[in-house]
């Protein structure tokens, strides 16, 4: 089973399609819960919170797509 998870990327050509990378997780305690958030080292793009965690930390890039000032970066990572 995978998940794909999307990243907020502002500098171009840092990665690739069908580049395996490596994900940080970070966690911030709120009166919700705990909430993760992740990011591709190294500082290469962040991750927008979510409440679900990661067991792997790993993955691969499956697209990069432009928006007008940062690109969006899908990573699959199998569970």
């Amino acid at each position: 089973m995978s998940r794909e998870m999307e990243f907020r990327m502002e500098r171009a050509g840092l990665i690739q399609v069908g580049d395996r990378v490596r994900l940080k997780e970070d966690t911030s305690s709120t009166m919700a819960g705990t909430i993760y958030y992740y990011t591709i080292r190294d500082a290469v793009a962040m991750s927008n919170n979510t409440k679900k965690r990661l067991r792997n930390l790993e993955g691969t890039v499956r697209s990069i797509e432009a928006k007008e000032s940062y690109w969006t970066v899908t990573v699959e990572v199998e569970e």
